[in-house]
């Protein structure tokens, strides 16, 4: 079938401005390895610049005019930022696994699809093989909006040299995966128990009388349910494509807004970006009002504190320390009064970094 003219005519204006997009592609590319070659002249060897990405992604953003979304324009940029830094010096990321987990989307929505990956066994692998020099930086869940804190998480800062150099929102869509053909045929629901708790009113409602079954990741809920028939997975769709798995049902988590924080772990913290967060942890003296005179250098410096978490200290009997986030850059001259007048007043203070605040 031939075409109109003035759709012949919109396809050759969209084939010059691809021609100039690959062309201010590759003039990009190649700006980004000169610096990293006058880098490589000197000590300065941070190829990955997490502010300058966080400061480049806001810009993109404000400028935005449409039809396109924010988080679509920030995605696109994310891809060109990771083929750049690729073609400048490849960088490795250790994540929760198995492949599919939302650890592993968490990953690719910060670093992009040119980063390369590698799927760990536990929280503790991540750390372990950042530490060690295997991954550049990993990425671990930290809390989720309906679950509340990956306490496990939390708990490895305590002993960990690691900083936190990034943080990473992704909406968590749950989907029951099956190669069922309908639910009538579903015997067994496998998935995380975190993911069992956030699909209960859906369950109940359609399959109340499936066994549900927790296993350690929703991935690994995906390859049992390829393997056993009468059975199904709550898992991402990307979980799906992995394991050959029909979507039987999409986005079945009770509630829409379902949304999981992750952190980027590193060897060092980033310096100001302009938006940031500082996490730390502390613990009080042992008499009245200490807790109080813990946190008032916040309140006495106009610092916004976005949340805290107790977690025993494992150091002595009913002893607690408290995970703190607060708004701002440990440099900030503000945050950096607030956190010297806490450190004389804290039993214990661990700044655990200072980082952008996640863009999209």
């Amino acid at each position: 079938m031939t075409e109109p003219d003035h759709i012949k005519k919109l396809r050759c204006e969209i084939d010059e401005i691809d021609k100039d997009i690959q062309r201010l592609l590759n003039q990009r590319v190649d700006i980004a390895q000169k610096i990293a070659r006058l880098k490589s002249d000197t000590d300065k060897q941070d190829f990955y610049r997490p502010e300058r990405e966080a400061q480049i992604l806001r810009t993109v953003i404000e400028r935005n005019e449409g039809p396109l979304s924010d988080e679509a324009v920030a995605a696109l940029f994310r891809e060109i930022m990771a083929v750049t830094l690729a073609a400048e010096k490849p960088i490795s990321i250790g994540y929760l696994g198995p492949e599919g987990t939302y650890s592993q989307a968490a990953a690719v929505k910060h670093f992009g699809k040119a980063a390369e990956t590698m799927a760990l066994s536990t929280v503790d692998e991540v750390f372990r093989a950042v530490e060690k020099g295997e991954a550049n930086y990993g990425v671990v869940p930290v809390e989720n909006s309906i679950e509340g804190v990956v306490t496990h998480t939390l708990d490895k800062f305590m002993d960990s040299p690691l900083k936190i150099s990034g943080e990473v929102h992704v909406r968590i869509r749950h989907q029951l995966l099956s190669n069922t053909s309908t639910l009538d045929e579903v015997e067994i629901i496998f998935a995380h128990s975190q993911s069992l708790a956030q699909c209960r009113g859906w369950i109940a409602a359609h399959l109340p009388s499936a066994k549900l079954e927790p296993v350690n990741s929703n991935a690994e809920a995906a390859r049992m349910a390829a393997q056993q028939g009468g059975s199904a997975a709550i898992a991402s769709s990307h979980a799906g494509e992995i394991y050959a798995l029909d979507v039987l049902a999409g986005d079945i988590e009770d509630n829409p807004a379902n949304t999981t924080r992750f952190l980027v772990i590193g060897r060092e913290s980033p310096p100001i970006s302009g938006d940031d967060k500082t996490s730390l942890i502390a613990s009080s003296k042992n008499k009245p009002g200490a807790l109080h005179r813990l946190l008032s250098p916040f309140s006495r410096h106009n610092i916004s504190m976005t949340r805290i978490e107790s977690r025993p200290s494992r150091q002595a009997l009913w002893e607690y320390v408290f995970f703190i986030d607060i708004e701002g850059h440990q440099d900030d001259p503000n945050i950096r009064r607030a956190l010297s007048e806490l450190d004389n007043e804290a039993a214990f203070l661990k700044i655990l970094g200072a980082y952008p605040k996640s863009v999209t």
